[in-house]
C-alpha cells in the first residue's frame, strides 16, 4: 500500500495543514487551519496541486473585488449602503426586462415591459433616483422602486420611490374592492377602516363585501 504523505505543518496557499482527518471516498484528507481563523478538511491531492487555496474565503474576496470595481465603474460608491443598493436596483430592473433567464422575466420581459434608452446607462439612472427622492429618504432601504402604470416601461415618467407597502398595493394581480362608489385594495380598506388585514380578509371570506366593509 502506498504510504501516506505527511503534510503536517505544511502551506498551501492561506491553509496550514494540521492533522490527518478520514478518509472522504477513499481519499486522504487534512483538517487544515485557514489564515481567515476557520478550519476546514480537505483533500490531500487538491492542496498538492493548488486546486484549494483557503477555507473559501480566497473566492469570496475575489467575487468581492470583482462586485465592487463593477460599481465603482458605475458611478456607484463601495462604502455608501444606499448608493450600493441603488446599483442593483438598477441591475434587477434590467435583469427582469431583458434576461428570458431571470425568474421574474415572465412577469417583466414577456409581458413587454422594457427599460427606457435612457436608463441602460447606470448614470443617468442614479441622477434621477437622487432627484426624485431616494438618496434624501432616511429609510432607502424601506423604499422601492415602482412603475406608476403597472403595465407600463420603466422609465422617468413611470416610476416613482415609494414604501414596500404601496408598492404592493400597485400589484396588478392585486384583488381590488368596490363598495360604495369606492375602489380599493383588501389592504388599503384595511388601514381606511382601522382593522388588521388578515381580520378583513377573513371577514369578506365569510361575511361577504358588504357587511364587511360596513
Amino acid at each position: 500500500m502506498r504510504k501516506a504523505i505527511d503534510l503536517t505543518g505544511q502551506r498551501f496557499g492561506r491553509l496550514t495543514a494540521l492533522e490527518r482527518a478520514e478518509n472522504k471516498n477513499c481519499k486522504a484528507t487534512w483538517r487544515c487551519l485557514c489564515d481567515c481563523g476557520n478550519e476546514t478538511t480537505v483533500r490531500a491531492d487538491s492542496l498538492i496541486s493548488g486546486d484549494t487555496q483557503s477555507c473559501g474565503c480566497l473566492h469570496d474576496e475575489s467575487l468581492e473585488e470583482v462586485r465592487n470595481k463593477h460599481i465603482l465603474k458605475h458611478g456607484g460608491a463601495r462604502h455608501n449602503d444606499n448608493t450600493e443598493k441603488l446599483y442593483f436596483t438598477w441591475l434587477n430592473m434590467k435583469k427582469r426586462c431583458e434576461n428570458e433567464n431571470d425568474p421574474s422575466y415572465k412577469n417583466y420581459g414577456e409581458r413587454g415591459i422594457t427599460v427606457c434608452d435612457e436608463w441602460h446607462d447606470y448614470a443617468p439612472f442614479r441622477k434621477w433616483a437622487f432627484e426624485n427622492g431616494y438618496y434624501f429618504n432616511t429609510n432607502s432601504y424601506e423604499i422601492t422602486l415602482d412603475r406608476i402604470n403597472v403595465n407600463g416601461n420603466y422609465e422617468p415618467s413611470n416610476c416613482r420611490w415609494v414604501s414596500s407597502k404601496v408598492q404592493n398595493n400597485n400589484r396588478r394581480n392585486n384583488k381590488r374592492i368596490t363598495y360604495n362608489g369606492e375602489t380599493l385594495t383588501i389592504s388599503q380598506w384595511a388601514d381606511k377602516l382601522g382593522v388588521n388585514y388578515a381580520t378583513l380578509r377573513y371577514r369578506i371570506r365569510c361575511w361577504g363585501v358588504e357587511r364587511a366593509l360596513h
